[in-house]
Formats: structure tokens, sequence, C-alpha cells
């Protein structure tokens, strides 16, 4: 069974992929990464044939260049700089970077190896194209379609009768059931809802002229980890710092949960407070991690209710319509939702990630808010890295 091409367009990413590359680009070109595939469900088998099939669409993905009306849209985004755009002009993705390895039980093995500012861009294309082959190729994909679009009406018809009132992004691309059906989702959410404000897909964002939406990922502060003169408790600080150099006034929303929220705030001073529209959650207790941001912003002087708080972590409707309840008084409260828009079906969705391990060589880690979702291939550097971070804030707090 051969599929279609899954990736047609450079486009079809998450817009942060573009932001933090574009502060690579102009100030980190010297380091280089090594990203690794898990998937966190249990008993998941990958067949011979959906091997093949993802590294077929991966060959095809590597043809691809930016074309020019991508490029001016890009150039149209007021904070991308247009020496990066001429960069993306000459960029492709280059197939000897990605390695691919399929288990005796099944288990899919992908690494992507190489120039952090090449290797970072692979992670959303790879995660698109295992995802739809997968689903594609294990189930039924017309009996998918039809319970995504069954499922999909109910949550239309919820927002049209006022059960659910907040404003949301589509956050969908990784995770999607498939190229058509995400794009299906996010013209009928901008057209039949008021509640959908934009799509972290930047080709379907230029496509149905709505707004893309994103700042940067966990790897962004991750890569700080990798260069020698910055030690490992700090890297939120120069993480920040580097972002306001690049984006003074368009520094959007900045992730807290990379090395811990505590460890973030100690960092996210009055400037940043000020700099930055908001933050984003990302694992933990939403409850108290809001109530802790709004004491923090409060602490500085800030208004809370002119500051965004923005959740995304494995929400549906019923959770981000109880958290807006909960805040909406108290700040402005929005969220990015990913899967329960674009891969909700009568199958489970998978839980796949593509992370940053190593940078120059050196292990790196995301330690997060929840236990359970820290990653790294270096047990004994996640440890230390653990140690340094409650050293400082056991030393600073």
């Amino acid at each position: 069974m051969k599929l279609e091409p899954i990736v047609v367009s450079l486009l079809d990413t998450d817009l942060y992929k573009f932001n933090m590359d574009q502060v690579i680009f102009h100030k980190h070109t010297d380091l280089s990464g090594e990203y690794y595939f898990r998937c966190r469900n249990e008993g998941v088998v990958f067949t011979q044939e959906m091997f093949d099939e993802i590294n077929a669409q991966i060959d095809h993905l590597c043809t691809l260049t930016f074309t020019r009306e991508e490029l001016d849209y890009l150039r149209s985004i007021r904070f991308i700089k247009s020496d990066y755009v001429e960069f993306l002009r000459l960029w492709r993705p280059i197939r000897d970077y990605v390695e691919t390895r399929l288990g005796e039980s099944g288990r899919l093995h992908i690494a992507v190896r190489g120039p952090l500012f090449s290797a970072m861009q692979f992670e959303i294309y790879l995660l698109e194209i295992v995802n739809e082959v997968y689903f594609r190729m294990k189930y039924d994909y017309a009996a998918l379609r039809a319970s995504a679009e069954q499922r999909l009406n109910e949550k239309i018809a919820d927002f049209q009768s006022g059960k659910y009132t907040f404003k949301f992004a589509e956050f969908g691309c990784r995770r999607r059931l498939s190229r058509e059906w995400e794009e299906v989702v996010v013209r009928r959410l901008m057209q039949e809802t008021k509640n959908c404000v934009g799509t972290s897909n930047v080709y379907l964002a230029m496509k149905y002229g709505i707004k893309p939406i994103g700042t940067y990922a966990h790897e962004f502060v991750q890569m700080y980890q990798g260069i020698d003169s910055i030690p490992l408790a700090y890297t939120n600080h120069y993480a920040l710092q580097d972002w306001y150099d690049e984006y003074r006034g368009d520094n959007g929303t900045a992730l807290t949960d990379t090395v811990t929220t505590d460890l973030f705030l100690l960092d996210f001073d009055r400037s940043m407070v000020n700099n930055f529209s908001g933050v984003r959650h990302d694992s933990g207790d939403p409850y108290a991690w809001g109530d802790k941001i709004i004491a923090h912003y409060e602490k500085y002087g800030a208004d809370p209710r002119t500051k965004q708080l923005l959740f995304s972590d494995s929400l549906d409707f019923d959770k981000a319509q109880a958290l807006y309840d909960y805040f909406h008084d108290r700040a402005q409260v929005s969220f990015g939702i990913g899967t329960f828009c674009s891969n909700d079906t009568c199958e489970k969705a998978l839980n796949i990630v593509i992370k940053l391990q190593t940078v120059n060589g050196r292990a790196v880690a995301k330690l997060s808010d929840t236990p359970g979702k820290a990653m790294c291939r270096d047990e004994e550097y996640l440890e230390y890295l653990k140690r340094s971070v409650a050293f400082r804030l056991r030393r600073e707090q």
C-alpha cells in the first residue's frame, strides 16, 4: 500500500520551528544536535510495510524546497527577518541527517543528527509522516475519518450552543490523523465557530488567511545546556535573554517548565514579566501553576489581567472550559489544543515525540513539572541536572 505524499509544503509545520530557528541562525550556528523518536504508548507495533512507507515519505520530504509564495508569506510575518528568509530560500531537508531502523519487536527507531539549525526542523515533518502512515496502514481510514467527522460535528455544535465559551488555537500538526483531516478541522473551526483564533500550522495559516500562533518549545531552553560556558541552572536566563534580543516587542509567551517552573520564575524577572505577553503551561497541575504565575505577576506589580495564561497540556474542551471558568476573571486565558482537535477518532491516538537529546555531544534534558515527562538518554546527566536545579532553588528562593 503506497500512500500519496504526506508533507507537500515545508510550511506544513509549527510556527515556533521558524521562531526558534531564526534565533539559532543569528546566534548559535555552531551548535549541533541529536533528536530521538519515542512512542509512549505500550504495545505499538510498526510493520515492515509501514517502515518502508515512512522511509519513502522521508525521501519525498527531502526533495522539497520553499516556494516563492511561501517565502513571501514568511517575510510578511512582522518578526521574521529578511536575512533568515533568504537562508530558507537556500535550505532544504537533508536525508543524510535522518537514520531509521525497525527493531525485531516492531519498535520504530528514528534519530536525527546534524547542525541544530537544520536538524531541529525535521521534528514536526517526521511526526506527521509517522502518525499518518500508522493510522492509514493499520486501520480502515474511511472509518476513522467518519468517526472523526462525527466528533467534530458534536464539538462545533457545542460551541454554537454556548456550552463552550473559551478561545483557543489549533495545535494539531504533530499527531494529526492526516494532512487532509487537519485542514478540514482548521477550516471548519474557523468558519463555523467564533472560538478558534488561529493555528500553529503555518501552511494552513497562509492558505486560509488566519493567524499563525507559536513562540518556542522545550528544545530551545534545552539547547543552552549544551553550551559549555552556561551553568545548567541558568539556561532559562540565557534563553530568555537571547529571545528578548531577537524579538524586542514580539516576545510572545514564555514556556515555563523545561527545567521546572519554580526555576523559571527565578529568571522571569521584572524586565521579562513586562516584555513577554504571557506564559505557557505544559505540565503539572494547571490550577496550581496558574495561581503561582498570577502571584508572580502581582509580586512585580504587573496586572495579571493584561497577561496571557496559555494552557497546552493534553487538553480536551471540557478541561479547557473548566480552566477558563477558574481563571478568566484574573488573567487573559487561552489554549493550544492539539490531538483532541486533529486526531479524535474511534481509535486511541498515538503519543509520539521526537526530542532533543544531545547538543555538541553533551546530554540535554527536559525536567518538566511532571516527573514522568522527563526524557533523557543519560540517567547520570539527568540526576546531575536535577541536583543543579535543586541547589539553585535552595540557595535563591
